[in-house]
This record gives C-alpha cells, structure tokens and sequence, in this order.
C-alpha cells in the first residue's frame, strides 16, 4: 500500500493556498451539481506530479497533460475532491458532445454490417454477436461473459480453427470500452470480428492466424455505461458504470491490495475476473480513448516490468504501423505514442495490471482516439489507421518461446512452472496450462535460461535464444522424482506458503505425529543450500522457516522422517 499524508498538507506543500474557487460553478453545492447526472467531468491544475499519487485515488484521472489534469468523479469522490481546494472547471461530458445524427446518421444500419461507419444500437450489437457465431459455426462461437447490473450481455466471440477445443495454441483476447463513452474501439472490435471471420479461407495471413491462435473478442465490457441514454444510442454514454463506479480502478492492485478503490467489486468486475480464471489467456488489449498511446506496465508504481525491452518492441511496432497508415499527428502522444503506464499518470485497480499480475498474461491498454466519442463519418479512418497494427499483435502471441509440458514417462500434459532466473520479477513468470500443456513466454530477444517446475517432478533448466517476431519451439518433458520400495518414500509437500515468497515461509506439516523431521533445500545445481533439523510437537501443524539468506530463484524444499520424505519447489524472490 501506498503511504498516505493528509491530503490537506500536501495541498499546502506541493500546490498554491487558494482562498476562493476559479469558477463560479465551484459555488454550486454538491447536490446541484449531480442534480442531473451521477457522473462529473472536469478539469484543474497541479502543481507537480507528486499530488497525482493522492489524488488518483481520490478521483478517477482521465489525462494528465503537463500539470492540467481530467478527471471524473460520482457524488462521494467529488465531495472529497472539493476538500482539497483545488480550482476546477466543469466540462462538458463527452456522451453528449454529438448529436445523435452525428453518432447515427439517418439511413445508418441498412448499408451491409461490414461498413461499420455508425454506432449500433444495443440490440443491434447483441444480434451482430449472435450472428456472427450463427454465420461461422465452424469458427466461431459465442462466449458468455456475464450479465451487467442493468441486465445487459456481457459477451465475447471465440474465433479459432477447432472452436469448440481448448488447443495447444495461445489464447489471445481484444476487449474495449470498459470505460462505457469511450467507444471507438467498440466499433474497431466488431469490424475486427467481421475482417478475420470473413477473410479466413481467403487470406492465407488471417487463416494462419486463426489457426494457430485462439481469439478472443469483446468489443464493449461496459454496455451500461455506454448505453445509459437507452438502447438506441452511445448519446449520454457515461465512463461509469450504472452504479457509478470506474471499472477500470475496480480490480484488485499489486500495490493497493484487493479493493484499492473502496468499492466493492461491481458484477462486471466479478464477470471479468471469473473468465479470467476459466482461460488461460497469454496476451491481451483493453482499448480506452481520450488519448492516442500504447500504455504498457505498469500503471500502479515506479518499477519496470521484466519485460519492459519486449513492450516496448510491440509497442513500437504497433504505433509505428499506425504512423504509416494515419494522418500526421495520429499517435504521437508521449514518446512518440507508446508510454510506461506510471510515467503517465498512476492509478490503481486498473485492469491491466491485475491480468498482467495475477493471470501471467501480458495485457496493454491502448489509447485509440483522442476524442472519446467520434463522429460515425470518422470510423472508418480510424478502421484504416489500426487494423494492420490490431492484425500484428495479434500475431505476437505466437512469438517467442512456446511449447508443450509433458511427464517423460507417461507423456501426459503437465501444468508446470516456468520461470527465468535473473529475469522474472512481479509475478511475470507463466504456467502451461491444462489440458494440452501447452505454455507460452514472449521475450524480447536474446538467450534466456527458462526453469520447468512441476509439483512431483524434478525442474529442468534449459538455454534457449529468441529472435524478435520468430517462434522458438521448446517442449519439456519432466522427469517424476523417483519412487523407490528399498528408500524412503518421497511425496509432494502438502503446502508451503506464501509461494513465491521473501524467504519467510510457512511449512505445513504432512505427516500427522511428526516429532522429529529434518528440512533441507537445494539448488537447481543440487547443491544443499540449507538444513535444518526440527524438534516438534506431535499436535505440531506448521513451522515458520526463514530462507531469507538465499539469494532469488528457484529451489527444492525437502522434509524427512524417518520413513517418508516430502518435497515442493519454492521460488524465492
């Protein structure tokens, strides 16, 4: 958790006192100015980046341009803001900067679904979705997601060559509009849909792509936000969702812990996190607009991702296209339209880091528009501008090293470990995943030595080299620790936690009646890096056991009776 000051002192030491508000409009109580809507959208200075470590987690920052910052509030976080004494300025809320003709021209709808130049109705989306799945049943199902406060579908399209098989290829997911008025991905996502369904066959690029990965598709992950002026038009669409609650600070956060907004978490969140365990997915998008940038990890602290090299390789690779394909200016933002999440602007509960954190997927938050709500005359272009780019990174999840885990002796599939000595920190090491075994770890290039681990099987190290857009192939077979009537019986430890840990573990004991047992662990070189013997109790249950001395990495964790022996693998950061 991050420290907290009183926020009153830091206003004093970092910002000017002010004694009156900037605006007129900041006379107006509280109640007059939600007298309308549950959702304010405004503006005010800072006087250094420091204060927007306090505020984001009092407001929901929308843009921090130099020391201007946008942000949204509900009643209660607004209550809070004025407490600050900020100056500030009413904006006008982006739902309703357009007409509806300007959203929906007339006539829009009875052209053919793949021009896509208007936003649809609710319904509209919904019928799109279950068509597509009904037009290419051999392709393409659809996948429920959940059900929104209001009762809207929260739903995703599957695209893949075996749709209805969990295969040895990397999941791959596009999601947009969690942010329910920033909508341009929302029509980028279903002209995306369309694209690949209606070119696989015909183009041997997009047919590769669909036969090699398993797509996922959810073009609107907040149909209450963006549909809260009714079902017939995003006019009035609102950020929030129908409870008022940002989506996107709603996840649990490395840093700010489980509920780093205060709320509970809101059923879309539930919904999310629930496919999130159901999947495996290995790389992912969230599209956002208000600004043009490629933000990658992380959004909640200082420190750089273990892969930040290889996000910044796709990431240039993903705006670089853009700039060939857009106008002059389109995707400049930042350094040049990529930018480290925190060096933006931090926040907390975003979903981005959580997936990155606690899924080992590698999920990025792409800014597609600086205006949030476009003109329909305008999707087009922005079609044109990115699906060159939406078709590269879908291709890097076939990239680096992958393969298939195995038992050397039975050849099943494993759910197995994998883990990169010197390289992986905050939670960026993968699993394989069951029931294929198959695993997936994007590196930027260079050599690595990739660790297997796997619960009753002896680890495996091995050095692979990576080529930046090529695929290494590495299946691991793991060899079972041996099991032998004359020696002692090995098993696997019954529970070690926190694993991974700082050293300070606990250590259940497996064996009921246990009084004497001895703890040792050993490096991958099978070296004994620790011993000790333990005096316990019969109605003993667990010891605590420092190995904070080790340096990081993985190791072999041993206990022994005199007729049985357990072990697990512990990853000590």
């Amino acid at each position: 958790m991050k420290r907290f000051i009183p926020f009153l002192l830091v206003v004093l030491f970092f910002a000017p006192v002010y004694s009156l508000f900037a605006q007129t409009e900041s006379n107006r109580s509280v109640e007059e100015l939600f007298s309308t809507s549950g959702e304010l959208y405004f503006t005010f200075q800072v006087g250094s980046s420091a204060e927007i470590e306090l505020l984001t987690h009092m407001i929901s920052i929308d843009n921090v341009i130099g020391t201007k910052v946008f942000a949204y509030a509900n009643k209660a976080e607004f209550a809070r803001f004025l407490e600050t004494g900020y100056p500030y300025a009413i904006l006008p809320h982006p739902g309703t900067l357009l007409s509806r003709e300007e959203l929906r021209p007339t006539g829009a709808g009875m052209e053919p679904r793949t021009i896509w130049n208007y936003y649809p109705t609710y319904d509209e989306y919904i019928g799109f979705m279950n068509d597509f799945a009904a037009s290419y049943p051999d392709i393409c199902k659809l996948v429920p997601i959940g059900t929104s406060i209001q009762g809207r579908s929260l739903v995703a399209v599957k695209i893949s060559d075996n749709v209805n098989e969990e295969e040895a290829e990397p999941e791959f997911l596009y999601t947009s509009s969690i942010h329910g008025d920033e909508v341009t991905g929302y029509i980028l996502m279903l002209h995306l849909i369309d694209y690949l369904l209606t070119n696989y066959g015909v183009d041997s690029r997009i047919t590769d792509m669909v036969d090699h990965t398993e797509i996922f598709i959810n073009p609107l992950a907040n149909p209450d936000g963006t549909y809260h002026g009714g079902n017939s038009s995003v006019y009035g669409a609102l950020r929030y969702n129908a409870n008022y609650i940002d989506l996107n600070r709603n996840y649990p956060d490395p840093e700010d812990g489980l509920h780093p907004d205060g709320n509970a978490w809101q059923v879309e969140t539930v919904a999310f996190m629930a496919f999130a365990d159901s999947n495996h997915i290995a790389m992912s998008a969230n599209f956002h607009g208000g600004a043009e940038v490629f933000n990658y990890p992380w959004d909640t602290w200082a420190k750089l991702a273990a892969d930040d090299a290889w996000w910044q390789f796709v990431g240039r690779e993903y705006v670089d296209t853009v700039h060939l394909h857009g106008p002059s200016g389109y995707f400049t933002f930042m350094n040049n339209g990529i930018t480290n999440g925190y060096q933006w602007y931090t926040i907390s509960g975003g979903r981005q880091d959580y997936m990155n954190y606690w899924h080992g997927c590698r999920e990025v938050t792409i800014e597609i528009s600086d205006n949030k709500m476009p003109p329909a005359s305008q999707l087009l272009g922005f079609w044109e501008y990115n699906y060159r780019s939406l078709l590269n990174f879908i291709e890097e999840a076939n990239y680096g090293v992958q393969g298939i885990v195995t038992d050397s002796v039975t050849g099943e599939p494993l759910q197995a470990g994998i883990f990169i000595q010197g390289h992986d920190i905050d939670h960026s090491d993968v699993t394989s995943k069951l029931p294929t075994g198959y695993y997936s770890r994007f590196l930027y290039e260079g050599t690595y030595s990739l660790t297997f681990t796997s619960t009753g099987y002896f680890p495996k190290t091995i050095d692979v080299s990576v080529t930046n857009r090529e695929t290494t192939r590495l299946d691991v077979e793991m060899v079972p620790l041996n099991v032998s009537q004359s020696e002692p019986r090995t098993e696997q430890l019954s529970m070690v936690f926190p694993n991974p840990s700082d050293g300070m573990i606990n250590l259940v004991i497996p064996k009921k009646g246990t009084e004497q047992a001895l703890v040792t662990c050993y490096d991958l070189q099978g070296r004994e890096v620790y011993s000790k013997q333990l005096d316990l109790h019969a109605t003993t249950s667990s010891v605590k056991i420092n190995l904070g001395s080790l340096t990081p990495g993985l190791y072999l964790l041993k206990f022994s009776t005199g007729d049985s022996s357990f072990t697990d693998r512990i990853i000590i950061r």
